[in-house]
Order: C-alpha cells, then sequence, then structure tokens
C-alpha cells in the first residue's frame, strides 16, 4: 500500500527523527484510520524496538509479551519482567546495546498496556524522564486507537509526563480528495460519485478503503465486504466499539439513541432514552466519543452549551444500523437492488450532509470565504401562530456580518426547485432575519452534489457548491 496524503503527519515524523535532542512523540485517531501504517512506512520498519499491546489482557500477561518482544529485539533476559518497572528497565539495557544513530521506539496499542493497577503510566514516566529525555539519540513513539486515554493520561497529563509530549499527531479520516488518490493507486478508475457514495459508506477510514477489488464494482464491492455472511466488515461495528472502549456498552447505548435522532439529542434526551445516571461519568463518554470522531457536539445559533446537541456523524455507524443491523439474512445483491429507492435516498441524504460537516474547509474555500473568522452551528424557530417552523442543519455565522445558510441536496441529477420548496426556503431566510433581527445578511448557499436546475424558482439561491469543490 502507498502512502497517500498525511504529509503533515509524515513532515512531523521525519523532523523528529532529524532533531538534536529526544523526541517524545503521540499518535492517536480511530481504529483502521493508518496510525500503525503511517509509523512504519515512515521508518521503514526499522525500528530499534517494537512492541504491540494485547487487546482483554491483564497485566501479567502484557508483561509476557513485552519480555517476548524484547527478546525478539535483542535482550539477552530470559524471564518475563515482574513489573512495568523492570520492562522498561530491560529496555534501557537494550537501548544502551543498539548503535543506531538515532533509537526509535514504537510502542502500538499502548492503552491496551495499561490495564487497572498495573502502574504503566508512571513506569512509562520514570523511562522517558530517568533516562529517554537526558540523552539525543531516542525517538519514543507511543501510539494507540483510544484517542481519550492518549489525551487524558498522556497529553494531559499533570504528574510525570506534564509536557513531557513533544509532538503529537491526530491522526484524521482521509478527505474525498485523498480518498480519490487512493482509487488511483488501487486502479479502481471510479468517478467522484463513485468515490463520494462509497465514502457515504466507510467515511475516510482508509482501512476500509484498502480492501476495494478493482476487479468488481463499487456496488459488488459493499456487497462481498458488508453483505455475505463471510464478508470482512460484517462484523466491524462491534469490533469497533470494543477496540476502543473497555467498557463498550453504554457507548453502543448512547450511540443507538442518537441514530434515531437525525438532527441530534441534548443531553437530556440521551440520558431519558438511555437510561444512563445524569454524572460525570456521562460527560466522559460524550466527550470520548466527541475525541473519536464518532459525534459532535454544537450549537444552535444564539444558545449556550448547556443546551448543545449531540449527533452522530460517523459514517460507517449511520450505515450499520440503517442497513446492515436490520439485515440478518440480506438475500445476494440486497444492495444493488436497493440503490435508487425511496429509503437508499433517505440514507444518502444523511450520509451526504456527513460528508459536508467533514470538509467545511473545502466549502468556505468554494465560498471565498476562507480567510474570515466564522463559527459553524445550526438554527431552528418553532411553530407559532401563523408561523411555520424552520430548521437549518448548518449555518456559517461570519465575522463579516453575513450569516451563510446551507441547504445539503445529494441527487445525480442537478437538484430541482419548486414552487413548494422555494416557499419553505423562503420561510426559513425570513424566520431567521426576523431572529437576528436584521443585524446580519442571511446568503442562502447549496450545497448540492450535482449542482441545482435553473428555473423560475431558482435565483433564491446566491450560491451553489457542488462535490467537485468538494474534492479541492
Amino acid at each position: 500500500m502507498i502512502l497517500v496524503g498525511r504529509e503533515k503527519e509524515i513532515q512531523a515524523l521525519k523532523e523528529a527523527y532529524d532533531w538534536p535532542r529526544s523526541q517524545f512523540i503521540a499518535i492517536y485517531g480511530r481504529r483502521r484510520v493508518g496510525k500503525t501504517y503511517l509509523v512504519r512506512e515512515v521508518f521503514d520498519y526499522k525500528f530499534s524496538f517494537t512492541h504491540t499491546g494485547l487487546a482483554n489482557t491483564n497485566t501479567r500477561g502484557q508483561l509476557r509479551e513485552f519480555g517476548f518482544s524484547l527478546r525478539s529485539n535483542g535482550s539477552n533476559h530470559r524471564g518475563n519482567p515482574k513489573d512495568w518497572y523492570e520492562a522498561f528497565d530491560q529496555l534501557r539495557e537494550l537501548m544502551d546495546t543498539k548503535t543506531d544513530a538515532k533509537k526509535v521506539i514504537f510502542l502500538d496499542e499502548v492503552p491496551w498496556m495499561d490495564a487497572p493497577r498495573s502502574h504503566f503510566i508512571s513506569a512509562l514516566e520514570h523511562f522517558w524522564n530517568g533516562w529517554a529525555s537526558a540523552r539525543k539519540d531516542v525517538l519514543l513513539i507511543i501510539c494507540g486507537s483510544s484517542s481519550s486515554w492518549i489525551i487524558d493520561q498522556v497529553l494531559n497529563n499533570y504528574g510525570g509526563l506534564y509536557n513531557r509530549v513533544n509532538r503529537s499527531i491526530h491522526l484524521h479520516q482521509f478527505s474525498l480528495r485523498e480518498c480519490e488518490e487512493y482509487t488511483k493507486t488501487k486502479h479502481l478508475n471510479w468517478n467522484r460519485r463513485q468515490i463520494a457514495e462509497t465514502y457515504m459508506i466507510f467515511g475516510g477510514v482508509p482501512y476500509y478503503w484498502s480492501l476495494l477489488n478493482p476487479k468488481l464494482s463499487m456496488g459488488q464491492n459493499i456487497e462481498t465486504l458488508l453483505f455475505r455472511t463471510d464478508g470482512e466488515l460484517r462484523n466491524e461495528y462491534k469490533q469497533l466499539y470494543a477496540s476502543l472502549f473497555k467498557s463498550p456498552e453504554p457507548y453502543i447505548s448512547i450511540i443507538e439513541a442518537l441514530v434515531s435522532s437525525r438532527k441530534g439529542l441534548t443531553r437530556e434526551e440521551i440520558i431519558t432514552k438511555t437510561k444512563l445516571a445524569d454524572n460525570g461519568k456521562l460527560s466522559a463518554m460524550l466527550q470520548d466519543l466527541i475525541k473519536t470522531s464518532f459525534i459532535r457536539k454544537y450549537c444552535h445559533l444564539g444558545q449556550d452549551v448547556k443546551q448543545a446537541m449531540y449527533q452522530l456523524v460517523d459514517n460507517f455507524t449511520l450505515f450499520y444500523h440503517m442497513w446492515i443491523k436490520t439485515e440478518a439474512n440480506p438475500s445476494p445483491n440486497y444492495w444493488t437492488s436497493r440503490i435508487g429507492r425511496p429509503d437508499y435516498n433517505t440514507w444518502a441524504g444523511l450520509a451526504f450532509e456527513r460528508i459536508c460537516f467533514r470538509h467545511i474547509q473545502q466549502i468556505t474555500s468554494a465560498l471565498s470565504i476562507g480567510g474570515i473568522v466564522y463559527n459553524v452551528r445550526s438554527w431552528r424557530a418553532p411553530l407559532i401562530k401563523d408561523k411555520q417552523g424552520a430548521q437549518i442543519d448548518m449555518i456559517i455565522d461570519r465575522a463579516d456580518d453575513v450569516i451563510t445558510m446551507l441547504e445539503m441536496k445529494y441527487t445525480r441529477a442537478p437538484f430541482e426547485i419548486n414552487e413548494n420548496y422555494r416557499s419553505n426556503l423562503n420561510n426559513k431566510i425570513t424566520r431567521l432575519e426576523e431572529y437576528i433581527r436584521n443585524t446580519k445578511s442571511v446568503q442562502l448557499v447549496m450545497v448540492s452534489a450535482s449542482g441545482i436546475e435553473n428555473n423560475q424558482f431558482s435565483d433564491i439561491v446566491q450560491n451553489v457548491v457542488t462535490l467537485d469543490q468538494l474534492f479541492t
């Protein structure tokens, strides 16, 4: 597999390697996003020491595997370390025997090593502060899919690791442009609509894209990977959350509650639906899901953070709940037979909105407002007396006294604005102008995959962003 994108991350790793003093790097990001692959490729699979933690294993098992890695990398110690302090002492002794100009130590899936009462963090602190940081020839890289663990235990550590990490890398999903580049390396020869519809299913998770077979069509690939009983991604959903959270059940209950609401739920609504306790643990779980990019937290225009909404934004999770979970035994050609049907179009609209959320920079660039300070909000107005209610999913509240109101539509042909829809748009604009009391001007922008049809009703739209522009 060829490295696509990741230019900034590659540069950061190479700069750390060339730095005249020892460097400590923490890399985090969701499962399957390519963290391990990035590190291995940049360093050409050549490390002074490398080790990967084991999932769902106690401290004794973790130390046994660490001892095996020590011996595989040249240690003379025959037995397994009795605790993490001894394990890192043996690692230090091993590094003293290495003649590498820069001793690259790669510890992968570090959160799994931190079993309860293992004292892993304090041993890691001692290893870095007491030995590695005093040298000029050590590059320590830790990596993990549990973003919350990396952030809370390492980056926000107020003990011995406080302010010790030299560089942190949050590895995000690919953008549409990067997915397009990747399809070229795999010789898929797909057009942008096909790439976008695949993104609606997989998001920009590189591993999922790596499984696509160039000998099959897009629809056949989805059938093979997700709807056959032996499909490689058929059970990915359960593994995904189990790999990120030690107790995944309450996280999944939050996700399932959010699936039921297109616009998201408030904290109070989540509590009502999940029956989870209203305490700090719930706050921590919501933050964990935000850190791992499964949900987003947003506020309606004019509302404070206490009224914030939580919305599911992970494409793969959305697809699982709308299609895979409901079909225990799908028939042959199940997915390809659904394309173009009303339920498919409903899902595609929801998934396209999530693509837009992930490509705000591309949208603002297309509108030539990328240099203007802005906040992304939503807004809604209730039905009152003779006035219709209004819901706007995305608003760009700009510092230049303009509010850009975005309507997002996914259609294969140019979207046609009819009289009823124009009336609906007029109502949204009017209600919004009334709410802000004309302190800012309101502009309507359509983010329409195939543009819009010019007719007697389309002049209400002041700008159009197309799918091609999301690929910039």
